[in-house]
């Protein structure tokens, strides 16, 4: 695939990723290529690629729109997450240094200062969770599990969750985190899994709790 079409894909899959595009918004060629800043071309072979993994689907009309995903579509997603995470977790904890330790611990102070403010800051939540997720995935150091990851729809589900989590929602997260880390310093797998592993299913639970159609 060309450069412009790797481009394409990657900005059209960030703006999906980042809710920016929202379930059932249109994905018109020539508008994307606009965005982009490439011709059509490289945007219809994003738009196949995106069509492929599930992130756009077909209307029956025929037009591209971003995928909307049922409460049955996200417990899936979080399902494979799951274990995919868990085992990500399990390797990362026999495989991590100190400094990336130092990383992690960093990261969710920032998560812990979000969940403290005065009125929480999701936003920062959302991102300092997604860093943190990130080194975990890369201190696991497996190109298979990254792109195995990489094609499960999360961030969007991840932000309508979060958006509807009270204080108390967003403090477990940073107390598992928390969690996490002391099995990674104990260099502890079987730990580091079970407790990704119960992190993901409370979150599925969490999306249940505040989905409309649950």
């Amino acid at each position: 695939m060309s450069n412009a079409a790797d481009r394409a894909y990657a900005e059209i899959r960030g703006l999906i990723l980042s809710g920016d595009a929202s379930p059932g918004t249109p994905l018109r060629e020539e508008a994307l290529a606009d965005i982009v800043g490439v011709s059509r071309t490289p945007v219809r072979d994003a738009l196949r690629r995106l069509e492929a993994e599930l992130y756009a689907v077909r209307t029956p009309g025929g037009r591209l729109e971003v995928a909307a995903w049922d409460v049955d579509d996200v417990a899936e997603m979080f399902a494979l997450r799951a274990m995919l995470e868990g085992h990500a977790a399990a390797r990362a904890a026999r495989r991590m240094g100190p400094d990336v330790l130092a990383e992690l611990t960093a990261c969710n102070a920032a998560i812990e200062a979000a969940v403290a403010a005065p009125e929480p800051d999701v936003a920062r939540f959302l991102n300092e969770n997604r860093r943190f997720h990130d080194l975990i995935l890369a201190a696991s150091a497996s190109a298979r599990l990254a792109t195995m990851l990489a094609g499960l729809v999360e961030q969007p589900i991840v932000r309508r969750t979060a958006t509807r989590y009270d204080r108390s929602d967003l403090a477990r997260s940073a107390y598992e985190h928390g969690q996490l880390i002391q099995a990674f310093t104990a260099r502890d797998g079987d730990w580091a899994r079970a407790v990704m592993t119960g992190h993901i299913h409370r979150a599925l639970h969490a999306f249940r709790a505040a989905s409309p159609s649950k």
